[in-house]
Parts: C-alpha cells; sequence; structure tokens
C-alpha cells in the first residue's frame, strides 16, 4: 500500500498473439483464398466430362481401350496445373498486394494446397460424371462448393459458435480444413507436426472422392 493506494499483485495486460496490428484483412484474405479456390477448381472440372456428352464425343472416348482411371487422371492434370498456378498466383497476390503475412513453410503451404487440389478437383470430376450435362453440372458445382465453403468452412462465422448440428456438418467440408490450413501457416507459421490431422484428412477426401469417380464412369451408353 502506497499512500492509501493498493499496488495490485498482478498487472494484467492484453497482447495479441497472432496479426498483432489487427488488421482485418489478416484474418480475412487466408480463408478467402480456400473459398475462391474451392469454387474455380470445383467450376473447372465440372464441365470436363459432361462436356463430352454434351458434344457427342464420348463415343470415341468410350470406344478407345483407355481405362476409367486413366480418363479421370487425363482430365484432371491439365486442370491440376491451372488450379496449381492459381494458388500461386493468389498467395503471391495476398503477400504482395495486400501485404498479408506468411509467416510458415511456402514449400509446405503448395504442398498442402496440391493436396486440397487433387480432392476439389476429383469432386469436379464425380459432378460432371453424375450431371451428364454442363447445365446442370455447373449448378451442382456451385451449390455444392460455394456455399459450404463461404459458410460451413469457419471463413465468415466461428465453427464453435454454430448450432450443434452445423458443427457436425462442418466435419463434411473439406474447405474446413483449408481454412485452417491457410490461416495457421499463414499467420502461425504452423508447421507440418500442427496440421497432421487436417493433412490427414484432405488426402483421405481427395483419394475418395477419385476413387468413386472412377467407379461411377462406366465406358457405356445408358
Amino acid at each position: 500500500m502506497n499512500g492509501g493506494l493498493v499496488t495490485p499483485l498482478i498487472d494484467s495486460r492484453s497482447r495479441v498473439w497472432y496479426n498483432t496490428e489487427l488488421k482485418s484483412r489478416n484474418f480475412i484474405i487466408p480463408g478467402l483464398i480456400a473459398v475462391i479456390m474451392t469454387v474455380i477448381i470445383a467450376l473447372l472440372t465440372s464441365l470436363t466430362i459432361a462436356r463430352e456428352w454434351d458434344r457427342g464425343t464420348m463415343e470415341q472416348l468410350i470406344s478407345t481401350p483407355i481405362k476409367p482411371a486413366e480418363l479421370v487422371i487425363g482430365k484432371l492434370t491439365p486442370y491440376f496445373a491451372i488450379g496449381f498456378a492459381d494458388t500461386v498466383f493468389v498467395i503471391l497476390m495476398s503477400t504482395e498486394l495486400f501485404s498479408v503475412p506468411l509467416r510458415g513453410s511456402v514449400s509446405l503451404l503448395l504442398i498442402l494446397s496440391s493436396i486440397f487440389l487433387f480432392g476439389g478437383l476429383s469432386f469436379g470430376i464425380l459432378i460432371s460424371i453424375v450431371g451428364r450435362n454442363q447445365t446442370a453440372a455447373s449448378q451442382m458445382a456451385l451449390l455444392s462448393s460455394f456455399l459450404p465453403a463461404f459458410l460451413l468452412s469457419g471463413f465468415v462465422f466461428s465453427i464453435s459458435n454454430m448450432p450443434a448440428p452445423l458443427q457436425v456438418i462442418t466435419y463434411f467440408v473439406p474447405a474446413r480444413y483449408f481454412v485452417t490450413v491457410l490461416k495457421g501457416i499463414f499467420l502461425k507459421g504452423f508447421s507440418l507436426q500442427f496440421l497432421i490431422w487436417e493433412t490427414a484428412l484432405l488426402t483421405i477426401y481427395g483419394a475418395a472422392v477419385f476413387l468413386l469417380a472412377v467407379k461411377k464412369f462406366k465406358k457405356r451408353i445408358d
């Protein structure tokens, strides 16, 4: 006690660990990358198989000895290259134009982004196979990619504040894990050991969707 004043034993101070400047763009842009890439990659491949049916060229593909897995990989490869280039461009725009800090490993970010790309492109191929025409496939791609990625990935609304049923649904939205990856690497400098869970689930998702797309593609005309 000093002059009638009580000196507190604990001096409490607030400290922001990540985004110390409290710039909203540092929180928004990494999540926005996930939403943008989800929509782009789903739309890129959702029209590939459907376009073959609309143009009447699917019969020529079916008559060839190519296997369904080889056809799907052949359709995925060029769009994977385009998607990867888009990812690099978006990351460069985020860091150079908007000055978002990238504290983690760039190579790790690109590797995990590639895993996400593979799953998203495979999902677009699956939609293209199921849709059978470009109009239906594009609408299915938008509804199944943009809305979940925008609303249920944690980009706009915190998942912990969602009702319990919606929190369960978010576990089936791959963008949720990619948002965590992006924010972890951009803002926190996470290494792979802190992102094992997200990496494993994105890998399982990509493999499962790819195998499902191969299984759904039948070399016959119904």
